[in-house]
């Protein structure tokens, strides 16, 4: 998640009771070359196993890829040092670049990446396609390897450096996708300190003294990736209490606040030892995602009802309160997107409608089911959102309940495919980078392939057929034109139902300069403390 959270207190009530909270984090000053940061809480360190944004923050850590994506999402190449692609465009080679090295030690090699690439492709949109394709990807030599197409494959690149596959060793990566990778051993420019992690309270990331950067410059996720600290401490401890995080940054005793309380900004700009930074210039679209495998929403009508109930505004103003860091959107692709458009979205109307809701309940058979909605309690603004959708589903008739955990419940409960009875949800809400919604092919919440896709499996075949075209056609024209008949589909189907689109900011003490902006992560390397 990349969204602010909303704090409930009054400005004057917030900033007394912050200056007066007691310090928990004194005990020991951190060195210069640390940096403290409050981020969220991480509870799945394996990113083929989720897509949350945490776990992606502590792989790009880690592990390395193999091509990076700059800051307009052009693919270059990160740990590969040579590639090439034969003359019917069916058969690409890539060379490692030298100096690559696991953290146990023992070298990075071409059967580290075969492997890693096959596991990811189990899963990720963009590898189940790349897998669909593949004749063979195979190991050449210690440093290579081939990837042979049965036709080509013009987006490979981009498949592959667009939340493309973290390279793991290989016995790592001989796990299924669905048994998590626990070692923390990557090749990336930190090592993960198992001594000092603390579930629930911290994690430690040490600088690898032994990682060789690429020569050029840090751009996005592309370039070298420079380490300026000695040590970033992940608190975890912090993440669900807001108040005592805030007190911590103004204090001097950390460094970061990914979630600064919306309310509070005002007081953060006025801090001679404080910034805001927008990181996510495109910002995050939140929305209500719903399982279509279980009752009710295995009927396209209590589906199509969710679209008549939310009232965007309403939800928003829940979550965010300031208007200024939020608007509505219909686009399935997001209001900033080159391929953003206006298809099939006469659903929408000014404050919902709860009677039309309340009808497509009762047409789709709705016979009093509970409705279990999961709700993250770290994270304010989904917690807020959360609340109102279950008064708002209450309202109309329908038996919505809370299901109150933090966001890493969340994560582990959503992958759940049962019924309420044997431990299943029906709805969780979440947000997504509007950078990501442009890349159809990569991006993880737009696939409609059922069992294989995203929590919630929804499942249409003429919609996938349409995804899967994108990654042959070459002009912007071609792509609007595809993206106006998946938007038909998508809003006649209702996988997910928009809450809206936020842009809020990051806070940090002055001290820490360098950090990259990219949607959704925070990269660690490249900043550093003055």
């Amino acid at each position: 998640m990349t969204i602010s959270r909303r704090n409930l207190f009054k400005v004057g009530i917030a900033a007394g009771t912050a200056l007066s909270f007691p310090s928990v984090l004194r005990a020991q000053t951190s060195p210069d070359r640390t940096v403290r940061m409050v981020i969220e809480n991480l509870s799945v360190f394996d990113p083929v196993v989720t897509t949350a944004d945490v776990t992606f923050t502590h792989a790009f850590a880690i592990y390395d890829t193999l091509f990076g994506t700059d800051s307009k999402f052009v693919p270059h190449p990160q740990m590969v040092g040579k590639w090439d692609v034969s003359d019917d465009k069916k058969t690409y080679t890539f060379e490692l670049r030298d100096g690559l090295g696991w953290h146990d030690g023992t070298a990075v090699t071409a059967a580290d990446c075969v492997a890693s690439i096959r596991r990811w492709g189990q899963v990720a949109p963009g590898g189940q396609l790349l897998m669909a394709r593949a004749k063979d990807i195979s190991k050449k030599d210690d440093k290579t390897f081939t990837i042979a197409l049965k036709e080509p494959l013009g987006a490979l690149l981009t498949i592959l450096g667009f939340q493309g596959p973290f390279i793991m060793r290989e016995k790592d990566a001989s796990l299924s996708p669905a048994e998590q990778v626990t070692a923390n051993i990557g090749s990336g420019p930190f090592k993960f300190n198992h001594a000092l992690a603390k579930q629930g309270a911290s994690f430690t990331y040490d600088r690898n003294e032994k990682y060789a950067p690429r020569n050029e410059a840090p751009d996005g996720l592309a370039g070298g990736k420079v380490v300026k600290v000695d040590r970033v401490i992940w608190d975890t401890g912090l993440s669900a209490d807001q108040q005592t995080a805030f007190a911590a940054l103004q204090a001097g005793e950390i460094d970061f606040l990914l979630l600064p309380p919306v309310d509070l900004l005002a007081m953060i700009e006025s801090d001679p030892n404080l910034e805001l930074q927008v990181l996510d210039k495109a910002g995050s679209d939140m929305f209500v995602r719903m399982n279509c495998l279980q009752k009710p929403f295995d009927n396209v009508k209590a589906r199509q009802a969710m679209l008549h109930l939310v009232d965007q505004e309403a939800m928003l103003r829940a979550a965010f309160g300031d208007p200024k860091y939020f608007r509505t959107v219909t686009s399935m692709f997001g209001n900033e997107t080159p391929v953003s458009n206006d298809e099939n979205t006469g659903w929408f109307k000014k404050g919902g409608d709860p009677e039309k809701a309340k009808q497509l309940f009762k047409e789709a058979g709705y016979a009093g089911e509970k409705v279990v909605i999961l709700q993250p309690t770290d994270w304010k603004e989904a917690s807020n959102a959360s609340q109102l959708l279950a008064a708002t589903l209450r309202n109309i008739g329908v038996n919505a309940e809370l299901a109150p955990s933090d966001w890493g419940g969340v994560v582990a409960r959503r992958a759940n495919k049962a019924p309420i009875e044997d431990g299943g949800w029906s709805i969780f809400i979440t947000g997504n980078s509007e950078a990501s919604l442009g890349n159809v092919i990569t991006d993880v919440t737009l696939p409609m392939n059922g069992e294989k896709g995203w929590f919630g499996w929804p499942q249409s075949g003429e919609y996938e057929a349409l995804r899967v075209k994108w990654a042959d056609v070459e002009t912007l024209e071609e792509r609007k034109a595809l993206a106006r008949k998946m938007q038909r589909i998508w809003w006649d189907y209702v996988p997910q139902v928009l809450i809206g689109q936020s842009v809020v900011p990051i806070a940090r003490r002055k001290t820490l300069t360098g950090l990259i902006g990219v949607p959704a992560w925070i990269p660690f390397w490249n900043m550093q403390k003055t």
